[in-house]
């Protein structure tokens, strides 16, 4: 399993927002919800993804296709269950 598979929507949600630009103040108006739970939410997004700060998230999320990225592994595990012989559980 990678890391961006440990990912919950909402995590996703969030880290596509910060490699945006946008603060935890103007992120918790646009999810519905605090700025405190938006710090828990990226505390835990920072653990699964190995990273330290909200720059090392945006390069993550950059670095991995941005604005992409939360589709991109969705769309390799529907490719392989068309594939004869190949397991999702692989990628």
């Amino acid at each position: 399993m990678t890391p961006r598979e440990r990912l919950t929507q909402k995590e996703i949600q969030i880290a596509l927002l910060v490699w945006q630009g946008l603060t935890n103040r103007e992120i918790g108006r646009i999810v519905g919800t605090t700025e405190q739970v938006i710090k828990n939410h990226l505390r835990s997004t920072f653990d699964k993804l190995g990273v330290w700060s909200r720059l090392e998230l945006a390069m993550y999320v950059a670095s991995h296709g941005g604005q992409n990225w939360a589709t991109a592994t969705e769309g390799l595990k529907m490719a392989a269950a068309q594939a004869p012989g190949v397991s999702s559980a692989r990628l």
